[in-house]
């Protein structure tokens, strides 16, 4: 079972911040393009990285925790979902954070007859 670990406390912590989309209503996941705008450039970057780490053996994983999956090139599975689970919850948060102050970016869309 801990070869479950990693993905579990991932699973974890996108459970939690899923209740920020359903109670505070942060509207994440109705902006997929967004969302993936925001994330798809932490996954590439830092799967990049760990790819010439592990190379490098700079760092490993304890095979005790993780499920033994490579992505691409030795890169755990886990590792991959960790960099868009934990991107996704920040931005459940801090969106939440925004729904619930009534914070504004500006790229709002206005309701019509709304004054931008």
């Amino acid at each position: 079972m801990a070869h479950f670990a990693y993905l579990a406390i991932l699973v974890a912590c996108l459970c939690g911040t899923a209740l920020l989309e359903l109670v505070l209503r942060a509207r994440v996941y109705s902006k997929p393009q967004r969302l993936f705008l925001s994330a798809f450039p932490v996954v590439v970057i830092f799967t990049l990285w760990d790819i010439y780490a592990i190379g490098q053996g700079h760092w490993t994983f304890d095979p005790r925790y993780v499920t033994g999956i490579s992505v691409i090139a030795n890169v755990p599975l886990e590792e991959v979902c960790f960099f868009i689970a934990i991107p996704l919850c920040s931005i459940l948060t801090l969106e939440a954070v925004r729904s619930v102050r009534g914070w504004t970016v500006g790229d709002e869309v206005s309701e019509p007859g709304e004054r931008p």
